[in-house]
């Protein structure tokens, strides 16, 4: 019974999406939990819900002009060094200044330890590093 209820919960999460949560994340949220409550009851519905939507939050790839217009950019004179690592999904410094890429504003850029980085713009969050 105690495994319905959670079943059912994590699918009326998965009903609630806003415009601040991706699909991906509830989707990966609402699969976690249901999979966690079967094989580990209460906590690992939990366990499983957190886990599900870090991974349902998957980044998108920006379209290949997006990515070509910042390869072709000019390096900037002054270099950013930043000591965490740059990671897709995660957010960059708040202080990171970036510049968008004028044909798609979803997009922006910067260049941080010697490497471009495609973010978008209103969250800092990385969508792609280029090697």
């Amino acid at each position: 019974m105690y495994k319905i209820l959670l079943v059912s919960s994590a699918l009326a999460l998965s009903s609630l999406t806003t415009s601040a949560l991706a699909d991906g994340a509830v989707t990966g949220a609402a699969g976690g939990a249901i999979t966690g409550a079967i094989v580990g009851g209460p906590v690992g519905a939990a366990v499983g819900g957190i886990a599900g939507g870090v991974a349902g939050a998957v980044v998108d790839p920006p379209p290949r002009e997006v990515v070509t217009y910042v390869q072709q950019q000019p390096a900037p004179t002054a270099s950013v060094v930043v000591q965490e690592p740059i990671v897709v999904g995660k957010p960059l410094p708040a202080d990171v200044v970036v510049t968008p890429v004028p044909d798609n504003p979803k997009y922006a850029y910067t260049v941080i330890n010697n490497q471009r980085v495609i973010v978008e713009p209103r969250t800092h969050r990385v969508v792609q590093v280029i090697e």
